[in-house]
């Protein structure tokens, strides 16, 4: 199962939409929650609407009308969208509004916009598209899971571009319900700092990301997605070194064919290793990237590693931001993405130049 990616959408809390700047001016914080910077959204949407919408909502609708202007695909053949905690600030508000109302007199608004799929639902509504339409909630594996369908829509044929998605959002009470389990550091690190980090915890992180997939080869596509695969609670270093092996071997590749590869470093020591085992070993020989620093840890954030990788095999650069060590490769034909959240959901992801 082979695609091409046509168009991309992204809000982050990177400079990356509506600019041609490919992360030279990064924004760097010294805050262990990192939040995106939003578009106006009178550009994308109607006022009246735009004030019913969570936040979430506003910036995916802005991040695929920006995928539909880049890919120059007006209607989507099917949508589909990964996310592991939906709209996260209209569940907040329907749940206290049950504690505050005493459960009476409760207004729908913010129940109907709390669902999973509301992000998707709300991307047809615009468009008035009536074909098939998906959201996929797998935690750590949400957005992989939608890319997924995706290529397996484009192999069986039922469909010539279809929109895949990941989104999540960040809240002040989320990041405290984190921060008692762990998830995030006890003390303040500087966002280009991380990767030195040799403590527990990450940054917390959010985005909205989407993806034109094609099945037509073009010399304006980003990337040719060639091959994914998810390794759930890997026993150990050996079987994600023998998972990755078996999905290069698929496509005739080894691991000194990649020219750079993404890994999902977020400066948690516990999680760390098998990042830096790859890159110190299997790919020693390949530039290596990193991204959470960027756009922080949460559990759609392949879809920023996509969207970095995409980037850098079109441009034919490597933004000094994202780079651990030297620049091996003066070209990019093969990247490979490493990603996890947590040790236990880890995925990756190869693309080729078109």
């Amino acid at each position: 199962m082979e695609a091409y990616i046509k168009g991309i959408g992204i809000i982050s809390p990177q400079k990356t939409f509506d600019t041609p700047d490919f992360l030279s001016d990064v924004v760097e914080t010294a805050s262990n929650s990192l939040r995106c910077i939003e578009p106006s959204y009178k550009d994308f949407l109607n006022p009246t609407l735009a004030r019913r919408m969570g936040r979430i909502i506003k910036m995916s609708i802005a991040a695929s009308s920006i995928c539909f202007k880049d890919s120059g695909v007006p209607m989507p053949d099917a949508i589909m969208t990964g996310t592991a905690l939906g709209c996260l600030e209209d569940t907040e508000k329907f749940l206290f509004s049950i504690i505050d109302n005493d459960e009476q007199f409760l207004t729908p608004t913010s129940f109907v916009q709390s669902t999973h799929n509301t992000v998707s639902g709300q991307i047809a509504l615009q468009l008035k598209c009536m074909n098939y339409n998906f959201t996929y909630v797998h935690k750590g594996f949400s957005f992989e899971s939608a890319v997924l369908d995706g290529l397996m829509t484009i192999a069986e044929g039922n469909g010539n571009n279809v929109l895949v998605g990941g989104h999540d959002e960040m809240t002040d009470k989320y990041y405290r319900v984190c921060d008692r389990v762990g998830y995030w550091k006890q003390e303040t690190v500087s966002t280009m700092e991380l990767i030195n980090s040799k403590t527990s915890g990450s940054i917390a992180g959010e985005g909205a990301a989407f993806f034109m997939l094609s099945n037509h080869a073009s010399a304006e596509n980003y990337a040719k997605l060639r091959s994914l695969k998810f390794i759930y609670k890997p026993e150990s270093q050996q079987d994600v070194e023998n998972r990755i092996m078996e999905m290069l071997a698929e496509k005739g590749l080894k691991p000194e064919d990649m020219d750079a590869v993404v890994y999902g470093i977020n400066g948690d020591l516990r999680f760390d290793g098998v990042y830096n085992d790859l890159k110190d070993g299997m790919f020693k020989n390949s530039t290596a990237v990193y991204f959470k620093h960027l756009c922080g840890e949460y559990q759609t954030s392949g879809s920023f590693a996509l969207w970095l990788a995409s980037n850098m095999l079109k441009k034919q650069e490597v933004p000094a931001a994202v780079l651990i060590g030297e620049k091996k490769h003066t070209s990019l034909k093969n990247v490979l993405i490493y990603n996890g959240f947590m040790g236990d959901d880890q995925s990756a992801f190869l693309l080729s130049q078109c």
